[in-house]
């Protein structure tokens, strides 16, 4: 294992220990992003009928987002979550697409995968999977999912070139991609480009919106869109990072 992935591995364990004390008193921190950290700019993201729903608190996403919301799920939709931690976009799409779909979240924490199997538990959701791996490689075959999220966990992989193209393997012809991710909006201090705590904390591992893009035409998305919905300056570092929205479709056929 990488000394970025140990770092991000070790990072959140500990987060999902914190969220596992926070579920058992009935409340946690506010914000997201990081449980640890600032937030993002993205509180709010989730409704309080959604997060009813499952019978979760925002304080149970560490997103900088809510790819949910973009995804525009049916009835009968296979979807996947790239690092779905405690679970929460997981059970909402599992909502979503039911009758007859069937949600699945990939992450790589043990910790994690505990908590979240626990909050589907407690939301009483029966057509949500939860699977131990990585986003670089996904233990799903290919054409087999109709749309893919992820909610800021792209920019934490070391090759987020790798991941971009396993979303687009495990979609089926005209499957949708929607993300919220962090991006670099300008360029940040070399010295915190090479921090592990800051690449474990969603800082560190954003690339500008144009080497996203890129990566995903690669992958063979033509023309993703991007939406900047929130910028976060860090006090005493040179540089800008923002979270965006991230929209793209696989070709038919």
């Amino acid at each position: 294992m990488s000394d970025v992935r140990e770092a991000v591995r070790s990072r959140y364990a500990n987060v999902a220990n914190q969220l596992a004390v926070f579920n058992a008193l009935g409340s946690g921190p506010a914000g997201c992003c990081q449980a640890d950290g600032p937030d993002c700019g993205c509180s709010g993201s989730y409704s309080a009928d959604e997060l009813n729903e499952i019978g979760l608190s925002e304080s149970i996403s560490l997103g900088c987002g809510n790819p949910t919301m973009l995804a525009s799920l049916e009835p009968g939709q296979t979807v996947l979550d790239l690092g779905s931690g405690a679970g929460p976009d997981v059970l909402l799409s599992a909502r979503r697409v039911s009758p007859g779909g069937h949600a699945y979240g990939i992450d790589m924490t043990d910790e994690m995968l505990r908590l979240a199997n626990g909050n589907k538990e407690k939301a009483g959701v029966t057509n949500a999977t939860f699977l131990r791996g990585t986003i670089e490689n996904v233990p799903l075959p290919d054409s087999s999912v109709d749309v893919v999220i992820s909610n800021c966990v792209i920019n934490l992989a070391e090759d987020k070139g790798a991941v971009i193209k396993e979303a687009f393997r495990v979609l089926r012809p005209g499957g949708r991609l929607a993300v919220a991710d962090m991006v670099e909006l300008e360029p940040l201090d070399p010295t915190v480009k090479k921090a592990l705590d800051a690449w474990a904390g969603c800082i560190s591992g954003t690339i500008p919106i144009d080497a996203y893009r890129a990566a995903l035409v690669e992958a063979g998305f033509p023309n993703p869109e991007f939406e900047l919905h929130a910028t976060e300056n860090m006090p005493g570092v040179d540089g800008k990072v923002g979270s965006v929205y991230i929209r793209a479709r696989k070709p038919e056929a």
